[in-house]
């Protein structure tokens, strides 16, 4: 018989309280709840984005670095339209709850995540406590071959007609060498993403890992899908190696691997405040 979501709840609570340290692994449904659109599937990525369903273009088309090569003003409406969208987004109450859990814990925490929206850093995360696998749209590179690196995309405004989700007026540049710059978000077809910035995060996220060998680890995991696995494949193969409970907040897709492993199927901001209710 399948097991109650009031006794999943109560396992996973269990599992949390009872460890040192946190892993934190999110992925795009965890923004749904702060009211960021469900851009999952062709049709959710067009109810979110009609002037694009009209001409067609699909998430993985629109978001390739080809545009800003083809058409410039397309690429930037796109990206900047999430850009603002991201920098006026209050994080929902699920990331408070994380960060004080995460935060009274021995061994600490990190974050891992493939969402490019800073939704955790917005919420109070610390910076070197976190890894965005696929970038951050909030730093820029050249789309050119030059010495730039990646910087910080914080006095730039991007002006977008959201009836064209086209860019008007002057598009972000390369401080470098004035070349047109990109979000530091990797693509689809992306052979030229600056990776220095995520290397470094996970050089930092390496070491945490290693620190907290044998400590009582568990892995919370949010809205990650199984489109694109991969925060999920994180999840599980951080929890194998340390013998952690994985923790699997997804509405859709709560199935876990085989053992201890608890699968809730509730959107992230509702799981995460029935777990506090608990206890934790």
């Amino acid at each position: 018989m399948a097991e109650s979501v009031d006794l999943q709840l109560e396992r996973a609570a269990r599992a949390v309280a009872g460890a040192d340290a946190l892993l934190i692994a999110a992925g795009a449904g965890m923004g749904v709840d702060s009211g960021l659109p469900d851009s999952r599937g062709t049709e959710g990525f067009w109810r979110a984005y009609p002037p694009l369903a009209k001409l067609g273009l699909r998430f993985e088309e629109v978001a390739n670095p080809a545009w800003f090569k083809r058409d410039p003003q397309l690429a930037w409406g796109f990206y900047g339209h999430r850009l603002n969208l991201y920098r006026s987004t209050e994080p929902h109450e699920g990331f408070a709850i994380l960060r004080r859990w995460a935060e009274a814990k021995p061994g600490g925490y990190f974050v891992f995540t493939s969402n490019v929206d800073g939704q955790f850093q917005r919420a109070g995360f610390g910076e070197s406590r976190v890894v965005e696998c696929h970038g951050s749209i909030h730093h820029f590179q050249c789309t050119r071959v030059c010495n730039a690196g990646v910087w910080p995309a914080t006095d730039v405004r991007v002006h977008v007609d959201e009836s064209t989700i086209r860019a008007t007026g002057d598009l972000p540049v390369c401080p470098a060498c004035g070349g047109l710059a990109r979000p530091n978000v990797l693509m689809f077809g992306d052979a030229r993403w600056e990776e220095r910035r995520t290397a470094d995060q996970f050089h930092r996220y390496h070491a945490w890992l290693r620190a907290a060998r044998g400590a009582r680890l568990a892995v919370v995991e949010c809205g990650a899908g199984t489109a694109v696995p991969t925060v999920r494949l994180e999840s599980e193969r951080v929890a194998g190696r340390h013998g952690a409970t994985l923790v699997r907040v997804n509405l859709r897709d709560p199935q876990v691997p085989p053992g201890e492993h608890v699968g809730v199927p509730l959107g992230a901001r509702d799981a995460l405040a029935a777990l506090d209710r608990l206890g934790i």
